[in-house]
């Protein structure tokens, strides 16, 4: 009799200690799982996303796909912009280096810039046509031409080389974001449809106040929204049906295109990024559209 009491205590206890045991495991297990869900979810938390036209991306995948854009479209890349555009972004461009107002001797860096030589060079001939001077170089400004795109870069190179422009230009590859240049160096920053590209807009313009001396300007060219509502609609129906067309057919390339339209769409108003200029610093800061909104001229000042 007191065996039997004996054996079903001890299997009493056993199944005890297995319950325990299991149940021990599996708290085990839990935290683990637990632990991982919370590491998981702290990298994606520290993850900013941001928009990639209309995607909606983590900030470092971004800065890769508008690199293949730009690769993919670097050969034909001013040939779509007199298609889009009619030639029209040709003034828009005349009219920003316009009233870039350049003198002698400055220091210019142009962001993304890098198959834009025309651009470049007109700011030289601005330069020179002012002070009378344009057979003395050496006078001329310093041209610096950062871009982000190696493509990009190399489609400029070759044709700076061709218009005989080799030795006026210095070529860069680096970011409007974290640009390789010195602080306070920098008389004049520019930038023609460039900035709506980036990652972080608010960074490149803080970029842009950090590097140029005081008293410089930062002036940038960029896609803006049309302000009449009728105009718009057409604006915006000529965009998606007809620019990924012209894109497949030049370029053979939708879907750069259709970036390009909805990266437009997702660019600030022309309130909101003179706005962004007066939070970086910039003082007497204003704005100018052309052709009805298209794309507008921001420009301010580092005082």
């Amino acid at each position: 009799m007191h065996v039997k009491k004996a054996i079903h205590a001890y299997k009493a206890i056993a199944g005890i200690t297995a319950r325990y045991q299991r149940s021990s495991v599996l708290a085990c297990v839990c935290r683990n799982l637990h632990g991982s869900l919370v590491h998981h979810n702290q990298e994606t938390t520290a993850r900013n996303t941001t928009h990639f036209g209309y995607q909606t991306v983590y900030e470092d995948e971004k800065e890769a796909k508008v690199a293949e854009v730009f690769h993919n479209v670097a050969n034909k890349y001013d040939l779509m912009n007199d298609a889009m555009s009619f030639g029209i972004h040709r003034l828009w461009k005349d009219t920003f280096v316009h009233q870039l107002n350049p003198r002698s001797g400055w220091n210019i860096l142009d962001i993304g810039g890098g198959t834009d030589i025309h651009s470049s060079q007109k700011i030289n001939n601005e330069n020179s046509a002012d002070d009378n001077f344009s057979d003395n170089r050496q006078k001329n400004c310093t041209i610096n031409v950062v871009d982000i795109n190696q493509s990009m870069l190399d489609v400029g190179k070759i044709r700076g080389k061709k218009l005989g422009y080799e030795e006026d230009i210095k070529w860069m590859k680096g970011d409007a974001e974290n640009l390789p240049v010195k602080n306070s160096s920098i008389d004049l920053v520019t930038a023609a449809f460039a900035i709506r590209n980036v990652t972080n807009i608010r960074k490149a313009i803080s970029e842009a106040y950090r590097v140029l001396t005081p008293g410089g300007r930062f002036s940038v060219l960029e896609f803006s929204h049309v302000t009449n509502p009728y105009l718009r609609s057409l604006y915006d129906m000529y965009s998606f049906e007809m620019i990924p067309v012209m894109g497949e057919i030049i370029a053979e390339d939708w879907q750069s295109y259709q970036y390009l339209v909805e990266s437009i769409r997702k660019f600030p108003t022309q309130e909101e990024f003179a706005d962004m200029f007066k939070q970086a610093g910039f003082r007497f800061v204003k704005w100018q559209n052309l052709t009805f909104g298209t794309v507008a001229i921001h420009s301010g000042f580092k005082i």
